[in-house]
């Protein structure tokens, strides 16, 4: 593994450099003082808004997130929460762009249905390739498929994002190994998005090798958002940090800790 310290291992997206490799995102927090205090805690850098849901400057004479969340401090990350078919997903990120004053780095998610919330694969790859071709940094949310994970890699995307469990869920990372093959066959950085649901699920996913992790109703549905958001905050450290070091082999039986020859008695 890599001899870095952690104030050397950075990761980049789109020619921008990062220290945090937590992600977060901005909904279902009580007020904007929680979100702020929670996203300080994070200690990210990178902050998504779904554009549908969340003022950035359609409405000027309402108040925005990026007053609390201001772009001098931290990246915007826009995505296209709540779109279920390209034209409405690519409307968006072109929306964005546009109040963000020609801020391309966006995050894709075309979802294939309400109940599940799990990506529409086709039609990501058809919103992909259009929003690529017209100039956007693309950050995409997919499945858990290592083939399709290759796709949108090919296709343009700056970054890929495979789910570890059904958004909102909590369940944890379901499919490590899948998870496991995209980092090994990837070109460009992959973040763990949808699922996490405490701290041991964003370390499991740093130690996979995942470049980041984006969270949202991890940090916001906790009893204590902040604290979470810090807890987090460590766990992503932590992670990163036991990858970087390499594991132990895992073993079928025991082996001593302590050697067994040269015994007193």
């Amino acid at each position: 593994m890599p001899n870095q310290t952690p104030e050397s291992d950075t990761f980049s997206v789109a020619g921008r450099t990062f220290h945090s490799r937590l992600l977060v995102g901005t909904g279902k927090y009580k007020d904007a003082e929680e979100t702020r205090a929670a996203v300080e805690a994070s200690g990210a850098e990178i902050v998504t808004i779904a554009v549908r849901r969340t003022n950035i400057g359609q409405t000027a004479d309402e108040p925005s997130i990026l007053d609390v969340l201001p772009p001098d401090r931290y990246t915007i990350l826009p995505n296209t929460a709540g779109c279920y078919d390209v034209k409405t997903a690519v409307r968006t990120c072109r929306l964005a762009r546009e109040l963000l004053d020609g801020h391309n780095l966006c995050k894709l998610e075309v979802l294939g249905d309400e109940k599940t919330l799990f990506p529409d694969v086709i039609a990501t790859i058809e919103a992909a390739e259009e929003l690529v071709n017209d100039g956007f940094d693309v950050m995409v949310y997919t499945n858990d498929d290592p083939i399709m994970a290759k796709r949108l890699e090919e296709v343009g995307c700056v970054a890929v994002m495979p789910l570890a469990a059904p958004i909102g869920s909590g369940l944890g990372i379901r499919n490590r190994l899948n998870i496991r093959t995209i980092v090994e066959n990837a070109k460009v950085p992959i973040l763990v998005d949808a699922g996490v649901g405490t701290a041991s699920d964003a370390a499991v996913a740093m130690e996979l090798g995942c470049d980041g992790v984006l969270m949202n109703t991890a940090i916001a549905a906790a009893g204590n958002p902040v604290l979470m958001a810090s807890a987090m905050r460590k766990a992503i450290a932590a992670g990163r940090e036991a990858f970087l070091a390499g594991r132990m082999p895992a073993r079928r039986f025991a082996s001593a800790s302590s050697p067994l020859e040269g015994l007193f008695f």
